[in-house]
């Protein structure tokens, strides 16, 4: 595998994930591989491929979400030519490409009733027909799918077969979303990191100041590994001085004073405009709070590291952020024992 196709983690449910699709990879039968956006579903799907005795054969993706419903069955059977307007010449299929290997559908979840029909006799028949023909083809495929989706609640709601999704269920592989993954996050953004400033030809790694590895560990990643990924590179690319650690890091990369608003938001905030909230650095249970100023003061702490990350501790340009005269803020750091590159 490349180095974008790399397993890294220590977590127990990230290693059980690995292991069992590790162990389903050799068989013959389909898996199903279920997970959020940016969990890795398509590098799972790369392992059963690689690790099967199909690993020199080709290993084809479809992404069923991309294309209109009127040409996924095109896409996957293929086509004869004059079959439909358009269809001048003859086309195989996703099936036909991937005979002797492997074929990943992604995005499952989103094929249409007529096209769930046709794949269902393709599984369980290892047939194909192309659109426009009479004389069906064999095709020895092995399918791995994905979906962010919940299929058997489909399959309860008439959205998806119910047939379907026990052919293709011999195994059903569940990838941990990252906010679950303990000890994760800090392997990876040191991985992203390191080679993020390789790339920007730093001669070191500075890592990552505290209050910043504190801001990455507590955020809940919607976005899981992809999104990490992106935070990370983009904190240090932006960030200038590859001896200090990394001091700021931003999560929303549309959050802007000028950023655009839509019509409903604009019509909604017409008059006295509220000001911008600032960034929440992970959640306050209120119910726990049994030392109000420590809390006050652990809030104000983390308030002001964040300034200072950001403005790369120019504490002049870090006092007019925040609304503090300069002794102020000296008074703020001094309070919080804040040193400079921690």
């Amino acid at each position: 595998m490349d180095r974008d196709s790399q397993f890294i983690g220590q977590s127990s449910a990230f290693l059980d994930a690995v292991e069992r699709a590790s162990r389903a990879a050799p068989m013959r039968r389909p898996v199903l591989v279920i997970g959020e956006r940016g969990t890795g579903k398509e590098l799972i799907a790369e392992r059963l491929h690689r690790l099967s005795t199909r690993w020199d054969e080709p290993l084809v993706t479809m992404n069923c979400a991309a294309l209109p419903e009127t040409l996924i069955e095109a896409e996957l059977f293929g086509h004869e030519a004059g079959a439909f307007t358009g269809a001048t010449r003859v086309r195989a299929g996703r099936f036909e490409e991937a005979d002797k290997g492997t074929l990943f559908l992604d995005e499952l979840g989103t094929l249409s009733m007529a096209a769930q029909e046709r794949l269902l006799r393709a599984v369980e028949y290892g047939e194909v027909t192309r659109i426009g023909s009479s004389r069906p083809i064999r095709v020895d495929v092995r399918i791995v799918a994905a979906t962010n989706e919940n299929l058997p609640e489909l399959a309860e709601r008439g959205e998806f077969r119910a047939d379907l999704l026990d052919r293709l269920s011999f195994e059903v592989i569940t990838l941990p979303p990252l906010r679950v993954r303990e000890g994760d996050v800090e392997v990876l953004a040191e991985y992203f990191g390191r080679r993020m400033a390789a790339e920007l030809h730093w001669e070191g790694w500075p890592g990552f100041a505290e209050h910043v590895a504190r801001q990455l560990e507590d955020h809940a990643w919607p976005g899981n590994v992809r999104e990490l990924r992106n935070v990370v590179e983009r904190a240090v690319y932006r960030w200038d001085s590859w001896h200090e650690p990394i001091g700021h890091v931003q999560f929303d990369p549309f959050d802007s004073p000028w950023k655009p608003f839509s019509p409903s938001t604009r019509k909604a905030q017409t008059g006295a405009a509220s000001p911008a909230a600032p960034a929440r650095q992970g959640g306050l249970d209120l119910d726990t709070v049994e030392d109000l100023r420590a809390e006050v003061d652990a809030h104000e702490r983390r308030i002001v590291e964040h300034a200072l990350g950001k403005h790369r501790w120019n504490q002049r340009q870090t006092a007019r952020a925040l609304g503090l005269t300069y002794d102020q803020l000296r008074h703020c750091i001094k309070k919080h024992g804040l040193m400079e590159g921690e």
